[in-house]
């Protein structure tokens, strides 16, 4: 059986891994380009921009000293089991924490990834194997998913009725829609609004950590935001299957009558739920602080995270980092090492 360090230093090999070949333009890259044009051909929201981003945010979760923060806080125990992984498809690698802290907790994933992002999620588990062999025996892919001693599934909110029913006699942690919220109080500088547009743009606002609604104060002018997020258009519009979404809530508006801004790439709609489409960003207006707190905490299950340059509920994001999440954000915010570490 692996020890514990043992594991740790494998994940730390990977992240030194990456951090070496994605700063590497030139030779070590070439192995990681047929990867990233494979996983693009499967899913053309998988722009090789982002992927490289997504294994960025990896390797500097694998660092050493990030790791052995991470797992002294824990009593990791030598319990054997297997896990069920119902991997996400939204963002590249977004399963790979979990497949982390399954393995960091000394269990064996069974992993059934999604169609949509196979290729780098087999790509990073081969890559660990080669710096552990051992680690082989520790990760199973299937097509399909039956019942371990625990699970862990990501989707929609009705996959995860469904989730619920099949898994109710095993422990599990199951996953439903999230998104995230940005506050903004309206003297907010160009610099900070800029930022704020990669937490609404990166992954083309496929995330659950992008920011799909905007709490602004009555009165809010958005012509600093859009002047801000002009950078990001020439992008935006040269991807056809982005550019689609935009057409196409572009004339639903129109035909349903329904009252919105625009800059050419994005929608403003002013609208009380926080899940938007992609193309569309909701906006609602709040009279004071209390509102503000009072609307975002009637919400907080469906709020993965909030971006606000001003502290309100304690744990607020800065301005452009919502895609940069430590080891220790959870999705959901369920301790899954906790989880695993009590089953």
């Amino acid at each position: 059986m692996l020890t514990l360090s043992e594991r740790l230093n494998a994940f730390a090999h990977l992240g030194g891994y990456l951090d070496k070949t994605l700063k590497d333009s030139d030779h070590s890259q070439k192995d990681l380009d047929s990867v990233l044009q494979r996983a693009e051909r499967i899913n053309p929201w998988f722009t090789k921009e982002y992927q490289l981003m997504a294994l960025n945010a990896i390797a500097q979760m694998l660092k050493s000293d990030v790791l052995l923060h991470w797992t002294e806080n824990y009593l990791i125990n030598d319990k054997t089991g297997s896990v069920g992984l119902i991997m996400a498809g939204n963002i590249p690698a977004v399963g790979f924490h979990d497949l982390l802290t399954v393995l960091i907790a000394g269990r064996k994933a069974i992993v059934k990834p999604s169609s949509t992002d196979s290729v780098l999620m087999e790509f990073l588990a081969a890559k660990l194997t080669e710096f552990e062999p051992r680690l082989k025996d520790y990760i199973e892919f299937v097509d399909k998913l039956l019942k371990p001693e625990a699970v862990i599934a990501t989707g929609s909110d009705n996959s995860a009725m469904y989730f619920e029913h099949y898994f109710k006699n095993i422990p599990h942690i199951i996953r439903r829609n999230r998104n995230s919220v940005a506050i903004l109080s309206g003297d907010e500088s160009k610099e900070e609004l800029s930022f704020l547009g990669k937490d609404i743009f990166t992954y083309f606002g496929l995330g659950c950590r992008n920011v799909s609604k905007l709490m602004v104060p009555e009165g809010y002018d958005f012509r600093n935001f859009f002047e801000a997020i002009q950078q990001y258009g020439d992008k935006l519009m040269q991807h056809t299957k982005y550019m689609n979404n935009y057409d196409y809530y572009r004339a639903i508006f129109l035909m349903e009558q329904k009252p919105f801004l625009t800059n050419n790439f994005l929608h403003l709609v002013e609208d009380a739920k926080i899940a938007s489409p992609v193309s569309t960003l909701h906006y609602q207006f709040y009279r004071s602080n209390d509102d503000l707190r009072q609307s975002l905490t009637f919400n907080l299950d469906k709020i993965q995270c909030i971006v606000s340059h001003k502290p309100l509920l304690g744990d607020e994001v800065a301005f452009g980092r919502s895609q940069y999440p430590a080891v220790t954000d959870y999705a959901d915010g369920v301790d899954t090492l906790e989880f695993l570490l009590s089953v």
